[in-house]
């Protein structure tokens, strides 16, 4: 434990495949070095088209750098960040597949460099092989902010919805031409939208597309819905409270409840405003994709929510002077929300901003129950909580020394609880003796025990390859192929 569309993509077809890569030599040729006025020159646009990539390497990224021993605020290999996109894995029981998506790196690892690949693929769990990867996009960025999200509908249709980190770049919507096959896609809209989070409810069989609009530099919470992906309502504002809001989203897996874990940016108070300072937690669900709106008492919302104190809060962090950084949402057998979150008194990494302590805040079914769980060492250590059909709270996360300390991330490790979160047990570390630090573990909507959580590692103190890794729900660890020579391949086990 630390204490410390509409225009039409083609992909090479299976038997074009040795050409494609021939031709393309996607992630092994980098681009060119920019000149010296590169930096005032436009950007050439974002390149959609569709190709097979030969392997599995995530982006590397940081933000705001620091003139500390830290470096950055956060960083590191960031190719299933952040936690404000969801869902990025959705296993299919049918197919025996377990689909996925994530930030690729376009070759040339650096700071500012590179060029963030939107990818997809699958872990086939009936053959323990993945195929090469298909891009459907390159962004001329390398933010991880605009890291894509997935969704598939009743007909088994993918859906690639790919973010922007504000206002300034597009985002894209993209469709599967067939179901359940990542060679050729649709796009169906370049629009602009951020932090992304698509359900498709199966009861109603409907998206409901929560995500975040930016108003003069504000995070706004908004939802759509659409029968179909191509035609979509407009968006409908649910909450802009002060300085803006994040939110953390989740489907019930037994019914269309869609629930919402949210913060405040403040503009007054904890000695700062904005979202460096980033305070309160807060609940809010619907039943019916957003025609109604509801506490976790059942009293009816009214949104836009605009103000602080509202029959949302779940606790006034801001009167105990601490920040808020939301992790994940599950739900119990009964379908009452629980919210994994970390506490803590800065932005800033390292121990000054300490204790950085983890809690789950449980609805009962009369109020909220907030336990703490443990601690870590950096704000953006993020971990995804498993509620299993036993009863069993499972968390996998960061939370040991990584070798990197203070840094993002650290060593995977898995704890459960039996007791709804009363006490917790370390379990197996995941993990150990690594050459960077692993984040983001992610986890897959109807998560197969054989693909449990997803993750990628990174140095959060310089730019470094990035690897991706799964987890099965007994503690066995995979590393996706960074390098492929055929068609598919078995991912490695290194646990």
């Amino acid at each position: 434990m630390k204490s410390h569309p509409p225009a039409i993509l083609r992909c090479a077809s299976a038997g074009l495949l040795a050409t494609a890569l021939a031709l393309s030599a996607l992630a092994a040729t980098p681009p060119a070095a920019k000149s010296p006025t590169a930096k005032s020159a436009p950007k050439p646009p974002d390149d959609l088209s569709t190709q097979v990539a030969d392997g599995y390497r995530g982006i590397w990224y940081m933000n705001q750098p620091l003139k500390s021993e830290h470096k950055y605020k956060y960083s590191g290999g960031f190719a299933t960040y952040p936690q404000w996109h969801m869902p990025i894995a959705i296993h299919v029981a049918a197919q025996r597949k377990t689909f996925f998506v994530y930030g690729g790196s376009a070759g040339n690892v650096s700071e500012r460099g590179d060029e963030l690949q939107h990818l997809v693929s699958y872990y086939d769990h009936a053959t323990g092989t993945v195929p090469r990867p298909v891009r459907i996009l390159q962004k001329r960025t390398e933010d991880a902010h605009d890291n894509p999200t997935l969704s598939i509908d009743a007909a088994g249709h993918l859906f690639v919805f790919s973010s922007a980190h504000g206002t300034g770049r597009p985002s894209y919507l993209h469709r599967s031409k067939r179901p359940y096959d990542i060679t050729e896609w649709e796009l169906i809209e370049k629009t602009n939208y951020s932090y992304t989070q698509p359900w498709y409810l199966p009861q109603s069989r409907r998206f409901l597309f929560m995500h975040t609009l930016y108003v003069k530099g504000e995070r706004t919470l908004n939802w759509k819905t659409s029968a179909d992906g191509r035609t979509w309502t407009p968006p409908q504002l649910l909450a802009h409270i002060e300085m803006g809001d994040y939110q953390l989203t989740a489907r019930d897996r037994n019914t269309d409840r869609v629930g919402v874990a949210f913060d405040l940016h403040p503009n007054q108070g904890r000695e700062g405003k904005g979202l460096n300072y980033r305070t309160n937690l807060y609940y809010a669900e619907t039943l019916d994709a957003g025609a109604t709106w509801t506490n976790a008492a059942g009293d009816r919302l009214a949104p836009p929510l605009r103000t602080a104190q509202n029959p949302a809060l779940v606790r006034d962090y801001r009167a105990e002077n601490l920040s808020v950084y939301l992790k994940e949402i599950a739900f119990t057998a009964d379908g009452h929300p629980v919210i994994l979150y970390l506490t803590s008194r800065g932005f800033n990494p390292g121990p000054e901003s300490g204790p950085f302590q983890w809690y789950t805040a449980r609805w009962t079914g009369r109020d909220w129950e907030i336990r703490p769980f443990t601690t870590s060492d950096h704000n953006y250590d993020h971990g995804t909580l498993y509620i299993e059909a036993d009863g069993t709270w499972r968390v996998i996360a960061p939370l040991a020394p990584g070798p990197q300390p203070w840094g993002t991330g650290g060593e995977m490790e898995m704890w459960t609880s039996g007791d709804q979160g009363a006490t917790w047990t370390r379990g197996q570390r995941l993990t150990q003796n690594s050459r960077y630090n692993h984040s983001y573990a992610r986890q897959p909507v109807n998560a197969d025990p054989g693909l449990y959580a997803l993750w990628a590692d990174g140095s959060p103190l310089e730019a470094t390859p990035s690897a991706l890794y799964f987890a099965t729900q007994d503690g066995r660890v995979f590393r996706l192929p960074e390098k492929m020579t055929g068609a598919t391949a078995k991912p490695e086990q290194v646990k």
